[in-house]
């Protein structure tokens, strides 16, 4: 995949999370981006957007991160529309291969690509991650566990990782209960 048109219409909505409010964005082609309170617009270019409650993609999104948020959720199953380069697409598809509860670092991310020496160019791929959340960029962390740069702040990839990890424990003990 390479860059896309820009010019298709673009629905957007505003979604509550426990980290401030998402603007959720897409077409009739995918979701296109999920936003942080305060995102700077050269880090995902989408030009103007309707405001809408009722596309059908949108519904989806808002419905399954609500899902996600509530600890109900774990895997998302949407028709993405990413806008990005080729090795983004790529980096941004081995985001998706992360299991839940779980990291990785640049590096592994970068190996499980193909290439363990760009780390750094993942890096940067990711950074322009515009679906946050669905496609987990906060699952990556630094070589050393460290948590580094995220669109949503620092704080945002704690949230996420501790839900993520308490989730998935949850999951893991009502799992063993039921056997």
């Amino acid at each position: 995949m390479t860059d896309k048109d820009t010019s298709t219409s673009l629905s957007s909505t505003v979604m509550d999370s426990p980290m401030g409010p998402l603007t959720i964005v897409a077409n009739d082609a995918g979701l296109r981006a999920v936003l942080w309170p305060g995102d700077d617009p050269a880090r995902v270019p989408l030009g103007e957007t309707a405001k809408t409650t009722n596309h059908p993609v949108l519904v989806a999104a808002v419905d399954q991160l609500s899902e996600y948020f509530a600890g109900d959720r774990q895997r998302f199953d949407l028709l993405l529309d990413p806008i990005g380069t080729d090795f983004q697409q790529s980096a941004w598809m081995a985001l998706r291969a992360i299991p839940y509860g779980t990291t990785v670092s640049y590096g592994e991310q970068a190996a499980a690509m193909g290439d363990k020496r760009k780390a750094r160019a993942v890096g940067a791929a990711n950074g322009r991650n515009p679906i946050s959340i669905i496609v987990p960029c906060h699952r990556v962390v630094g070589s050393n566990g460290s948590l580094t740069g995220f669109a949503g702040g620092l704080e945002s990839k704690q949230w996420l990782l501790d839900h993520e990890s308490k989730t998935a424990q949850l999951s893991e003990i009502e799992t063993v209960s039921t056997q």
